[in-house]
C-alpha cells in the first residue's frame, strides 16, 4: 500500500511539472505548426534559388548602363569645367608682376573652370584682408571638390561589388543545375554541365562591369585631385602676393 501511494505520489508530480511546462509555452504553440513554419521558409529559399543567375545577369546589365551613364556624366562635367593652363599661367604671371587685382579678376571670368572659380571667388574677398581671402578659397575648395567627386560613389560602388553579385549569380546557377540533376538522371551530365557553363558567365559578366568601373573611378579621382592640387597652389601664390601688397595683414 505505501508503495503504491508513493507511485501514485511520484506520478502527480510528473504529471503536475508537465502541466507546468504547457502553461509556460505561449499561447497557440505547437511544435508541429514551428516545424512547418521552418519547412515553408527553406521552401521559399529554395525556391528563390532555383530562379537561377538569369535576373542577377539582367541587374548586371542594369549597372553597366548606369556605369556608363555616370562616365558620360562626369566626362562632360570636367571637360565643360576644365581651365585653360596656358593662359591661366599668363593671368598669374602677369599679376605676380603688376598686382593688378581688376585685370586678374577679368581675366579669371573670361577663363572659366575649377582653378579659375576657385581663385575669382578669394579675390571678390580681397577688400576685407587676407584672412578672409584664405577663408573663402579654403570654403570654394571644399564646394569644388565636391561638386567634382559627385557620382563617382556611383562607379566605386559597382566596381567593388559586381563581381560579388556575378558570383552570386554562378552560385544560384549552380544551385540550378543539381537540382535539374537530381531530377533528369538520364541525362544528368549533360544537364550539370549545361547548367554549369550558363552559370559561370555570371562571374564573367560581373567582372566584365567590375573592371571599367574601376578605372573610370581611378580616373576621374586622378583628375579630381589634379584640379584639387592645381587649385591649391594657385591659391597660394596669389595669398602670397596680397599679403605682400599689404604688409601690415601678414
Amino acid at each position: 500500500m505505501v508503495f503504491g501511494s508513493s507511485k501514485g505520489l511520484f506520478g502527480s508530480r510528473n504529471k503536475s511539472k508537465q502541466n507546468g511546462y504547457k502553461d509556460r509555452l505561449p499561447t497557440g504553440y505547437s511544435p508541429g505548426s514551428h516545424r512547418r513554419k521552418n519547412m515553408d521558409l527553406e521552401q521559399r529559399l529554395l525556391d528563390f534559388s532555383l530562379l537561377g543567375a538569369g535576373w542577377v545577369l539582367w541587374l548586371l546589365v542594369l549597372l553597366s548602363i548606369l556605369c556608363i551613364a555616370v562616365a558620360v556624366e562626369r566626362a562632360a562635367y570636367f571637360r565643360l569645367n576644365k581651365t585653360n593652363d596656358a593662359a591661366m599661367e599668363l593671368a598669374m604671371a602677369n599679376f605676380l608682376k603688376d598686382g593688378d587685382t581688376a585685370a586678374f579678376q577679368k581675366s579669371l571670368d573670361g577663363l572659366g573652370g575649377i582653378q579659375a572659380r576657385v581663385l575669382a571667388a578669394g579675390l571678390d574677398a580681397a577688400e576685407d584682408g587676407t584672412a578672409s581671402v584664405e577663408e573663402v578659397i579654403a570654403g570654394t575648395l571644399v564646394f569644388e571638390k565636391a561638386r567634382a567627386e559627385r557620382g563617382l560613389l556611383v562607379l566605386g560602388t559597382i566596381g567593388s561589388n559586381a563581381p560579388f553579385i556575378g558570383l552570386f549569380g554562378t552560385v544560384l546557377g549552380i544551385i540550378t543545375a543539381f537540382h535539374d540533376l537530381a531530377n533528369a538522371q538520364a541525362e544528368a551530365t549533360d544537364a550539370v554541365m549545361a547548367g554549369i557553363s550558363e552559370a559561370l558567365v555570371a562571374t564573367a559578366i560581373g567582372l566584365m562591369v567590375a573592371i571599367p568601373a574601376v578605372i573610370l573611378y581611378n580616373g576621374f579621382q586622378r583628375r579630381v585631385k589634379d584640379a584639387m592640387s592645381k587649385s591649391q597652389s594657385l591659391s597660394h601664390l596669389v595669398l602670397a602676393k596680397l599679403k605682400t601688397a599689404r604688409p601690415e595683414e601678414a
